[in-house]
């Protein structure tokens, strides 16, 4: 065989070696940085490096109950011995939601604005939601009852002698116990209001 013949040879077999070394090193390398990656990204999920991931929130507010589903914080009802539950019994038509009532006990007298009129009302309060909308009630009614004060004060004499003012100071002081609720329990969950009794002087 004659050098160059040998020269020839050994430069394409040398081609094909660094051909398949560079494959080789590339692959090598693509590997590493999988692995690296990998790595660093488990260490991000546990919080180890790239700071601090936010938890979710977990969602605890007073869930929407339906018809026939067990109320976690249902109100004892009157009548019952400790640990006895009476069953509701509710209709099949109509909204898809139980309601649960809250009866203020005290009537809310007051002044009207720009006016020498009083009224006097007795209020009850709605939710679909869970019991603890009506524990929260109880639990933040002086407040509540300082709040629907301030709103019959502010109501205009007309809003006191028509159906469609009646209606707009009910949504006014569903928006007041509302308020209440949001800034001390971080909810609302009043759906209605309603007039048990309404006394215009």
């Amino acid at each position: 065989m004659s050098k160059d013949k040998a020269d020839k040879d050994d430069a394409k077999g040398g081609k094909k070696g660094k051909g398949k070394g560079m494959v080789m090193m590339l692959g090598g390398a693509l590997a590493l940085m999988g692995a690296g990656g990998g790595g660093a990204f488990a260490l991000m999920k546990a919080g180890v490096i790239g700071g601090h991931t936010e938890k979710v929130k977990e969602d605890n507010a007073p869930k929407l109950i339906k018809k026939g589903e067990k109320d976690p914080f249902a109100p004892k009802q009157e009548g019952a011995k400790e640990g006895e539950a009476t069953a509701e019994v509710e209709g099949e038509g109509g909204s898809p939601y139980h309601t649960l009532y809250y009866s203020f006990a005290d009537e809310f007298t007051s002044n009207l604005r720009n006016s020498a009129g009083l009224v006097q009302v007795s209020i009850a309060a709605s939710t679909h939601r869970d019991g603890r909308v009506l524990l929260w009630l109880k639990k933040h009614e002086l407040a509540i009852r300082s709040a629907i004060l301030a709103v019959l004060a502010d109501t205009p004499e007309e809003d006191v002698v028509n159906m469609e003012g009646k209606a707009r100071l009910q949504h006014r002081i569903a928006a007041a116990i509302n308020k209440v609720l949001t800034d001390t329990e971080g909810f609302g969950g009043i759906d209605n209001v309603y007039f048990k009794s309404f006394l215009v002087q």
